[in-house]
């Protein structure tokens, strides 16, 4: 059977958003918050993810933001399946 092509997540220009970034990041020159007052971009996620933004921003195919609490709440019912398949499988 074919198999199917993959689709692409992001634009390559959205890359090319995240590169510039990155290379601000290394040159040290990346400031994050509301238009660059904020502090110095400390880390290389930080800095991909500020690309990201600004790729969002001009309308660029980039995947919406995965919200933190749709994980943790899968997370969390994941550990009470397993502790409640644990006691049930010691008596």
């Amino acid at each position: 059977m074919a198999r199917k092509a993959k689709k692409r997540r992001y634009s390559r220009s959205s890359g090319s958003d995240v590169e510039s970034e990155m290379r601000r990041y290394k040159k040290g020159t990346a400031k994050s918050g509301r238009g660059g007052r904020g502090g110095r971009v400390k880390s290389r996620k930080q800095a991909i993810a500020i690309g990201l933004s600004k790729a969002r921003k001009k309308g660029k195919k980039v995947p919406k933001k995965a919200s933190k609490r749709k994980t943790s709440k899968k997370k969390t019912a994941k550990k009470a399946a397993k502790k409640s398949k644990r006691k049930s499988s010691k008596r």
